[in-house]
């Protein structure tokens, strides 16, 4: 069921439907690939995913690209740029690990209305931390400083990643019988902040004040933390190629990478990216990761419905993986000792759609 009452996405400027309409557009008049299949550059169909794929060879090349989006505002607005190269970074390579991909190269792209070295000198170091957590190579950038077009700073990039030929992670495999385990994400990430925005605006909050509830949530940490609600709010993305890459390409892992048939990047669009995988069976969330308190607060502060709050935000999962029953005690044991807090929380039915059987909510469309 769907939630009715309090601020919604729509209200504060951003409406999922319209965008996934103009982006259904924009794709229908795209030209055709000039590149002959069975040749380097030539698309590999993927319906869905998170990111884009192309022969080279013996291996498939995976990019992606995306930016920081509107928590830019609130690091604007505090000259706190500490963390936004990291959410940069994650948004992106995040979204590779989504097709079986290892990163493995990134470039970014800054907009600026006019330059300032002590913040790009922020940003080249919050880049080059967010790239060693990748494990990717920094290998280039473009700064463009555009006065009349730009009126603050921007962000976003584009990373690259390969594979085996063949061996992309697509979400058909998954059946009936699968188990869905759940990594915690580090709090918002890099998505809704359209919403939070206005409800910070219309409670009048202060980002410098100290924070209005604990910002404690199991052994969760607050990077660059002055205490405040804008450190909270600004808590860079998690990175998930450790453990994610190991599962996929070490020899160590807990399973083989065909026991993975699904892997989903929960971004915007909140529990609704699960149908990004497979739209002919049903995701039963029965056991969700507990938010994070800035949700509780978001949802309190601006009257938000629960299906508005599980359709904008990670809600505390910042991705999910979709594995065979045969080896789910194994990979959630594994996955828990590198990502603290990961478990199992739901099972693939017969069916359609996304469940969140406590809170009975349901998810149709992505």
């Amino acid at each position: 069921m769907s939630g009715d009452g309090g601020i919604t996405y729509s209200e504060s400027g951003v409406d999922i439907e319209a965008e996934s309409v103009a982006i259904a557009s924009l794709i229908g008049h795209l030209g055709v690939s000039t590149r002959e299949p069975g040749t380097r550059g030539a698309p590999v169909r993927l319906e869905g995913g998170f990111g884009g794929l192309i022969e080279f060879g013996d291996s498939w090349l995976a990019m992606a690209t995306d930016g920081v989006g509107s928590k830019l505002q609130i690091a604007n607005s505090l000259a706190r740029y500490e963390g936004v190269g990291i959410d940069c970074v994650a948004m992106n390579v995040n979204d590779l690990l989504c097709v079986g991909a290892e990163p493995i190269g990134f470039v970014d792209y800054i907009a600026v209305p006019k330059p300032n070295a002590d913040v790009h000198g922020m940003i080249g170091a919050s880049l080059g931390e967010a790239c060693a957590r990748a494990r990717v190579t920094l290998s280039g950038g473009e700064t463009a400083t555009l006065p009349g077009i730009v009126s603050e700073l921007d962000l976003s990039g584009t990373a690259l990643g390969w594979l085996p030929s063949g061996d992309a992670v697509t979400g058909k495999g998954v059946v009936p019988g699968d188990v869905i385990i759940g990594l915690p994400s580090s709090g918002l990430h890099s998505n809704g902040f359209s919403l939070v925005r206005q409800v910070i605006n219309d409670s009048n909050a202060d980002l410098e004040s100290p924070c209005p509830f604990p910002s404690t949530h199991g052994k969760r940490s607050i990077e660059f933390d002055r205490g405040d609600l804008g450190s909270v709010l600004l808590n860079p993305t998690r990175i998930y190629v450790d453990p994610i890459v190991d599962l996929l390409f070490s020899d160590g892992a807990p399973c083989k990478r065909s026991h993975i048939h699904g892997v989903a990047h929960i971004t915007g669009g909140g529990l609704s990216n699960l149908l990004r995988l497979n739209d002919s069976v049903r995701f039963e969330i029965t056991h969700p990761l507990e938010p994070h308190p800035e949700f509780h607060w978001i949802q309190s502060t601006g009257g938000v419905a629960d299906w508005e709050m599980h359709r904008v935000f990670n809600m505390g999962m910042g991705m999910a993986l979709v594995v065979d029953c045969s080896v789910a005690e194994k990979v959630a044991k594994w996955i828990s000792k590198r990502v603290d807090g990961s478990r199992k929380i739901g099972v693939v039915v017969q069916g359609e759609g996304v469940i969140h059987a406590p809170l009975d909510l349901s998810y149709s469309e992505y």
